[in-house]
């Protein structure tokens, strides 16, 4: 009966780690080197969210995690290997990225964490994207984080030490 019971909890931990995995999107940035800078996020429905202006966005419910191979520096902040949270923080005109130091899961956001904050390079595009999208591009020594939800653009530049 006991084991009967604990194949069905490991089957359901399986199917509800699939589900999490499955919400989940990576953006990559593959440096010169070999290392990466990447991060991760839920790819939330325009539909189903509506960031507020001012406030640190948390897309379904959790903020994105970056993780960095190398030294970084954002907005002239150092950002040293390691794990971060990251929260966009929609304004009408211009978006603000924050680079936390808190990654404890389901930690509210504290201020006082942020390693860099910097604004974003905001610009409204002509066509919607229906659901957030989070890419990096890789030029010389930059990865630029570029994030697209409904008809806004923003990007930030994470400089390679």
């Amino acid at each position: 009966m006991f084991r009967a019971r604990f194949a069905t909890g490991v089957v359901v931990v399986l199917a509800l780690a699939a589900i999490c995995a499955a919400q989940s999107a990576t953006a990559s940035c593959n440096l010169d080197d070999g290392r990466q800078v990447y991060i991760r996020y839920n790819p939330v429905s325009g539909k189903s969210e509506k960031p507020q202006n001012g406030k640190p966005w948390t897309p379904g419910g959790a903020p994105m995690t970056l993780f960095t191979e190398a030294d970084l520096t954002l907005g002239g902040s150092p950002v040293p290997t390691g794990a971060y949270t990251v929260y966009p923080i929609p304004a009408k005109d211009k978006w603000t990225l924050a680079v936390n130091k808190n990654v404890t899961a389901g930690a509210p956001y504290d201020e006082k964490e942020d390693l860099a904050r910097v604004a974003m390079e905001t610009d409204q595009v002509p066509e919607p994207a229906e659901t957030l999208e989070v890419a990096f591009a890789h030029y010389q020594n930059k990865c630029t984080l570029r994030i697209y939800f409904g008809k806004v653009a923003s990007f930030a530049d994470f400089m390679v030490k």
